[in-house]
């Protein structure tokens, strides 16, 4: 399996990245780190490791094959003083540091950003919590769930006459780790001038909240309090999940010349001229009846037969994907949308492809995380540390790494 730094293949193959983080957003910040072909050193505690290694389904925790792709994995006690000097040595070695613990904890360890800066000036330290390292709500446990929450998306997921649905993935976090290499990346262009390095505070609310398009300014100014209105938007129709005979499909067709294509579409094209229907007002208010009218239609076709009419009319259309249909979709396919990755304990493992795709300098998922606690700790303290291998088995004797 290819383990090694000459092998790295992307933009970003001169950077190293120490991860810190657990479970999903800092993790994934670090991904994306290595999926573009930085050095990523993942630190885990002695024993125990990143809670997600254990995540899935009995017997299959497969999820950490994906957020831990491309990364060498070591062990280290932070909580010892060898550990923290090892920390610090390989820090001195590193261009970032990602973090997701409670905001103090670092800093409870002698490991916070201004004894960090003081090894390294050019450190970029990525610092992810769920309410941010500052503010009453900081020293507050904060998943994804909770951010989710404060950012405003869960009041606005499901059906309306029920409790607010999630979203089935660590949404929070995920969209975290996302700004986390973005504020990164920014950092490292501003390092690139001036030589100085900084701290990154990403919280898991504001992330969230960044996403909630003009859900505030509307209350502010119009109080307007946007509510859960299930698989549709209030007022834009037509555009739902419809019901074929072997499936669902969205079709979206709210502008009024695509609108009148869909009506020609399925043997209707008087609608388009329906009191009911005719602007995009009136289209909003008559919602119900007009989705039942499509939805008649659809029920009793295949979504092949639905997708076929669609395309020929030029409205947009789409299968309601599921991973069974991910594997078979020809689009899927040519694009290389998943890949099969090298992995010792999942032969032949497809995962979700790297995005975004340069042309000129592409990115390359090396290997799925590794499956042993510890599996590049004496690789990482020897290249980079210049330890002996006796020293690093004195090391693990001690519990330190």
């Amino acid at each position: 399996m290819p383990e090694t730094s000459k092998e790295r293949s992307g933009p970003l193959t001169d950077l190293r990245v120490i991860e810190l983080g657990q479970l999903v957003a800092g993790p994934f910040c670090g991904q994306m780190f290595a999926d573009m072909g930085a050095d990523v050193i993942k630190v885990e505690p002695p024993a125990q490791g990143d809670p997600l290694r254990e995540w899935g389904r009995d017997g299959f925790p497969l999820w950490w094959s994906v957020c831990a792709r491309g990364k060498r994995c070591i062990t280290l006690n932070l909580r010892t003083e060898e550990g923290q000097g090892l920390l610090k040595q390989l820090v001195a070695e590193a261009d970032f540091l990602i973090e997701n613990f409670r905001p103090g904890t670092l800093e409870k360890w002698g490991l916070g950003y201004e004894e960090l800066k003081k090894v390294n000036p050019a450190l970029i330290m990525i610092r992810v919590s769920g309410y941010g390292q500052t503010g009453p709500y900081s020293s507050r446990p904060g998943y994804a769930s909770v951010g989710e929450a404060m950012g405003g998306v869960r009041y606005l997921m499901g059906e309306p006459d029920r409790k607010p649905s999630r979203a089935g993935i660590s949404l929070g976090d995920s969209l975290a780790g996302l700004f986390s290499a973005f504020g990164a990346l920014a950092a490292l262009h501003h390092r690139e001038k001036t030589g100085e390095g900084q701290m990154i505070d990403t919280s898991i609310y504001e992330s969230v909240l960044a996403f909630m398009e003009g859900l505030v300014p509307e209350y502010q100014f119009e109080g307007y309090t946007r509510e859960r209105s299930g698989s549709v938007l209030p007022s834009i129709a037509p555009s739902n999940i419809y019901d074929g005979s072997d499936g669902m499909v969205i079709i979206a067709a709210n502008q009024p010349t695509v609108f009148a294509r869909l009506c020609k579409a399925i043997g209707q094209p008087a609608l388009k001229d329906d009191p009911r229907f005719k602007t995009h007002a009136g289209r909003g208010e008559n919602m119900a009846e007009l989705d039942a009218i499509i939805n008649d239609w659809t029920s009793s076709r295949t979504i092949d037969e639905i997708e076929t009419a669609m395309v020929e009319a030029a409205v947009p259309v789409g299968k309601v994907f599921r991973a069974s249909d991910m594997l078979e979709d020809p689009h899927y396919k040519a694009r290389q949308s998943l890949v099969e990755v090298p992995s010792e304990r999942w032969p032949g493992i497809l995962q979700q492809n790297i995005v975004p795709r340069l042309t000129g300098t592409p990115g390359k998922i090396r290997w799925a995380g590794p499956d042993r606690l510890g599996q590049h700790t004496a690789d990482v303290l020897t290249e980079l540390l210049e330890l002996t291998p006796e020293q690093v088995e004195k090391l693990k004797q001690s519990g330190i790494v």
